[in-house]
């Protein structure tokens, strides 16, 4: 009886050492991205604003949508916390506002100096099954609608649409212009590579995930950007772009349109 008691307290007593030696799982909080799209120092305004791009043109836009993936935070200590894929993929529409929130639940609790994430849907992801591919991914579902080409199988990472004086007339009898730029490197045959990781600082600021509240990282997408960056674009020279050569163009330009806005860190 004595060996049998000592046996048992023995285990327990490794079962209790054991236990306790179990790694505990890590205080984690959410963080919100808000991108708020702008033209300058305005917020973009659709259907009927007139703006000017650097080349002097006027222009309004019907529609500006684009993939933000792959997300990153920059840890204080330099190091990364990468956010799980199958939770890393948003379409971004500006006709939804709702969509310009990216919510990331299950961040660890530390501080955060930065982030990057790739414009467009990466070649692993836009080659696997349908299974792989839901929610804003799923080319059949509604809020994805216009932004797959069923006829390249592929997605269009940045899409935009407007009217301007400067465009040719098209094949409707009107002005338009229209970027529809996608294209990640090809499958069965090379492709341009228009995928573009965006890297941003918070300028000497932190975030901090929240556990009960709200904590917010704006960031600003311009969309002058799309039209002058490292190529100055004119839409008299060219107003309809797909998948020719001056795609990367767009994407050359439009990797530089985001800015960082400022931090809300907010604790109920």
């Amino acid at each position: 009886m004595k060996h049998y008691l000592y046996w048992t307290l023995l285990c327990l007593g490794l079962l209790t050492v054991a236990c306790s030696r179990e790694p505990m799982e890590p205080e984690t909080g959410s963080l919100s991205i808000q991108l708020n799209n702008v033209v300058g120092s305005s917020e973009l305004a659709m259907n009927g604003t007139v703006y000017t791009n650097a080349a002097g043109e006027a222009f309004t836009v019907s529609k500006f949508d684009y993939f933000v993936s792959n997300i990153r935070l920059r840890k204080a200590d330099g190091s990364d916390y990468v956010i799980p894929q199958d939770s890393s993929y948003f379409l971004v529409r500006e006709a939804d506002a709702a969509s310009q929130t990216l919510r990331l639940n299950h961040i660890p609790l530390d501080k955060y100096t930065g982030l990057s994430f790739v414009v467009g849907v990466d070649s692993l992801r836009s080659v696997s099954g349908i299974e792989k591919r839901k929610g804003v991914l799923d080319p059949g579902d509604s809020h994805t609608a216009g932004m797959y080409w069923d006829w390249n199988t592929g997605y269009i990472f940045l899409k935009l649409e407007g009217t301007s004086p400067a465009a040719a007339v098209d094949a409707t009898g009107l002005r338009n212009y229209r970027f529809h730029v996608g294209l990640f490197g090809g499958y069965r045959a090379q492709t341009i590579n228009n995928l573009r990781t965006v890297s941003l600082t918070f300028a000497g600021q932190q975030a901090a995930p929240a556990t009960t509240g709200t904590s917010t990282i704006q960031v600003h997408a311009d969309v002058q950007k799309v039209f002058d960056g490292p190529t100055r674009l004119s839409l008299a020279q060219t107003s309809d772009i797909m998948v020719s050569p001056k795609s990367a163009d767009v994407a050359n330009n439009y990797a530089n349109m985001f800015s960082f806005a400022g931090l809300t860190n907010t604790e109920r």
